[in-house]
């Protein structure tokens, strides 16, 4: 995608503390309870963080990455207080994210020599997929860019006529056929349909069925090869949805979807109904597969660019 600045508006900053605000208040509650009595970091603190941020959903691999961390530190300083585990959590958890994100700040813009830019969006059902497509076209549209929706979860007639609400809301064309068609003629036909409209982006959804991962491999291998007879290097970029609220759920669907296609960056959302908010840093740190989006809100604008500073600033603040 490129490198680009991502600046945080003071609305956008106040809904994203508001978002993270359950699981904020979950996990400083338990780490208070932790170290309750305690004035330095001993093992006994440290055996009581690691069961915080296991039970916070941090996931139990990077929870052992931040303590060797931590142990580290208390290695070279014996004396060191739990007064400053806040601060010393909060370096930690950032450092990770930096290794996984590798600094590249992104924002809703798309490459220019990327035309159409196509975007192909995978995920179960009811993790707030095509919510988040409606989102993102609604982003992209209010940049002045020409969206055209494809949808190619033809499996369910429900999928279809969501995303045609959103399309209707957000105003944008969607191409669709009926119910049981191909997927990959829908997507074959969304691109022609957006060469020939002079379109900047393209998002196609796709179905999110995990019961055949082989079946699953199979269509979206499918879907790529078909989009590729009209534009080469399609898609641009494969966009995990994942449900931020299922907590360790969303590994596992994680582990499916990026054993069944390549997924180059990951949408977290429902993280304003849930304490599970720590899922963002295990995800991010496991997968090596930057966050892209996160999903704060239910307001069309509420789907805010994952940016690990400001993030990192609201889960401490």
């Amino acid at each position: 995608m490129g490198l680009f600045k991502n600046l945080f508006s003071k609305e956008k900053k106040e809904n994203l503390d508001k978002g993270l605000e359950k699981t904020k208040t979950t996990f400083f509650s338990k780490l208070s309870k932790a170290v309750a009595g305690k004035s330095k970091v001993d093992d006994d603190v440290l055996d009581e963080l690691e069961e915080v941020l296991v039970s916070s959903d941090v996931g139990v691999e990077t929870t052992l990455k931040i303590i060797k961390a931590i142990e580290a530190r208390v290695a070279k300083d014996k004396f060191l207080g739990t007064a400053e585990l806040n601060q010393i959590l909060r370096e930690e958890i950032a450092a990770l994210l930096a290794m996984t994100n590798e600094g590249n700040e992104i924002d809703f813009s798309v490459p220019a020599d990327k035309k159409p830019y196509v975007i192909m969006v995978v995920g179960v059902n009811g993790v707030g997929k095509t919510t988040t497509i409606g989102k993102l076209a609604s982003q992209f549209k209010k940049q002045g860019l020409k969206v055209v929706l494809g949808a190619a979860d033809t499996f369910r007639a429900a999928a279809i006529d969501q995303l045609q609400v959103w399309a209707d809301r957000v105003d944008v064309p969607m191409i669709r056929q009926q119910m049981g068609s191909d997927p990959a003629s829908v997507a074959f036909d969304t691109l022609e349909s957006a060469v020939k409209q002079n379109a900047d982006v393209v998002i196609i959804d796709t179905a999110g069925r995990l019961h055949n991962k082989i079946n699953l491999m199979n269509e979206l291998t499918k879907i790529k090869k078909v989009m590729q007879k009209v534009i080469p290097d399609t898609p641009h970029d494969v966009l995990l949805v994942l449900d931020g609220s299922t907590g360790q759920n969303a590994f596992e669907q994680a582990k499916a979807f990026t054993k069944a296609t390549e997924v180059t960056s990951l949408a977290v959302t429902k993280l304003d109904g849930t304490a599970k908010g720590g899922v963002v840093i295990g995800i991010s740190d496991q997968f090596r597969i930057p966050v892209k989006y996160i999903g704060v809100g239910e307001g069309i604008d509420d789907l805010q660019v994952f940016n690990k500073i400001e993030f990192v600033d609201s889960f401490f603040k």
